[in-house]
């Protein structure tokens, strides 16, 4: 993979730490993992946006690791230590800047940069709407979204793929039994 390689996910766009769960999925059974390597990391740093201040190296790559099991933990009720433990790596600097007052985020190292933003947006999530974070109701997917319907209903992280095998699954298991 190099960074001109297109993102092979099946769900992008989300918010940064979902996103970053998101480097996570399952195609025909099979765990996929975009982060095994620095090339990956590449990938998901110019998917987010983030690969004009960060570089994709070891040191990085080992951080957002880090963050990704942290906060798959926080959302699975697990632990919040560990999103905890990554925060504790930067701050946010209140600044004046000529449009009025700002913030800038600022890291003890910059490798810790992706990985320290992917967990403030997680903090952010929660203060939004912390039962908008969902994963995929079907059963074989891992991936993770936040909800923004109308009504706060969805179900799947996408009705293309995992709505439509629920409703493929249930239209067989009904004719089957008629």
């Amino acid at each position: 993979m190099s960074t001109a390689t297109a993102d092979p996910r099946p769900l992008t766009g989300e918010p940064l730490a979902l996103d970053l769960l998101n480097t996570r999925w399952m195609r025909e059974g099979a765990a996929q993992d975009l982060l095994r390597d620095t090339d990956g990391l590449a990938v998901w740093l110019a998917a987010n946006g983030l690969d004009a201040r960060f570089s994709a190296d070891a040191a990085t790559l080992r951080h957002v690791l880090r963050a990704r099991d942290a906060l798959k933990a926080a959302v699975d009720g697990a632990a919040t230590e560990g999103v905890d433990a990554v925060l504790g790596h930067g701050r946010i600097r209140p600044t004046l800047t000529p449009s009025g007052p700002g913030e800038r985020a600022e890291f003890t190292d910059d490798t810790w940069g992706p990985a320290w933003l992917a967990a403030r947006n997680y903090l952010e999530l929660l203060t939004t709407a912390p039962d908008r974070i969902r994963g995929c109701a079907h059963e074989a997917c891992i991936l993770h979204f936040f909800d923004t319907s109308r009504n706060g209903t969805r179900r799947w992280c996408s009705m293309a793929a995992c709505g439509n095998r629920a409703k493929a699954s249930r239209h067989y298991a009904r004719t089957k039994d008629a």
